[in-house]
């Protein structure tokens, strides 16, 4: 890896799509539309188009919404060619700032994945309420982070990531993460998707020490820019992780991924 390859290059590469069982749950929401609108927001480098692209038909038109320019500008050199007769329009906006171009726009599938908690919620939701169809499902999405998961090897480094940057996890520039102030559920019951139902879905992923470093450098919370000596922090970092790793070079990540599906009361599922 080059130090001076770009965060969307490393979010690209290493960030997780979607297990193959959540694509299944999803397209099982736009089973029998002919032209459906998926609505992604918080898209960044295309992990949810790219994983759903298998599941939809060739008159699909996708959405994809992010504040960040660069991350839209890598989401569509991923996307065009898996694109074939579908088309994809991207909006370097807020979620909540979201507006479609077209009169009468209407979204089959609105979808949010690992970025709800960055988001002003409320005003998401009732955005989409605005440009969702009547039947329409609002996907709250997420399996965690590296930082979270509880394995062996998770613990460690994140033991080496504190005591770089300190306990408290870094975000944005300057800060630290906090946790949402109340649950995903909670902000949905008071929107117009209060009908909620939760599917927990095991998955399991085989990381190797060159793409946990890759998925560090796409994240709030040990990119590059946060250390004194980043170059010294992934030489303890790789050695750690070939420690781990042992004689098949494989890191074994064991989770869940959570899918809270929302919609208006009274649509028939």
């Amino acid at each position: 890896m080059s130090l001076f390859d770009s965060v969307e290059h490393h979010y690209a590469r290493y960030r997780p799509r979607l297990p193959d069982q959540v694509v299944e749950l999803l397209a099982q929401e736009l089973a029998g539309a002919q032209a459906p609108r998926l609505l992604d927001l918080g898209a960044g480098t295309g992990q949810v188009a790219l994983s759903m692209f298998p599941a939809l038909p060739p008159a699909a038109h996708l959405d994809l919404v992010d504040q960040d320019e660069g991350m839209l500008r890598t989401a569509l050199d991923e996307l065009r060619p898996h694109l074939g007769e579908r088309t994809a329009t991207v909006h370097a906006v807020p979620a909540e700032k979201f507006t479609p171009a077209q009169p009468g726009y209407q979204a089959d599938l609105v979808t949010c994945c690992r970025a709800f908690h960055w988001m002003d919620r409320p005003a998401v939701l009732a955005m989409a309420d605005r440009v969702a169809a009547p039947h329409a499902v609002v996907a709250i999405m997420g399996d965690g982070s590296l930082w979270t998961h509880e394995a062996e090897w998770t613990v460690a480094l994140k033991a080496l990531i504190q005591s770089h940057l300190g306990e408290d996890r870094r975000a944005g520039t300057t800060g630290t993460y906090r946790e949402p102030g109340r649950r995903y559920e909670d902000d949905l019951a008071d929107s117009p998707f209060s009908d909620i139902t939760e599917h927990r879905i095991p998955f399991t992923r085989a990381w190797t020490p060159r793409s946990v470093l890759g998925y560090l450098r796409s994240t709030s919370f040990a990119r590059p820019d946060l250390f004194t000596d980043h170059s010294g922090f992934e030489e303890q970092a790789e050695d750690l992780l070939l420690r781990h790793a042992k004689q098949n070079g494989v890191l074994r990540e064991d989770g869940v991924f959570t899918v809270l599906l929302a919609r208006r009361p009274g649509v028939s599922r």
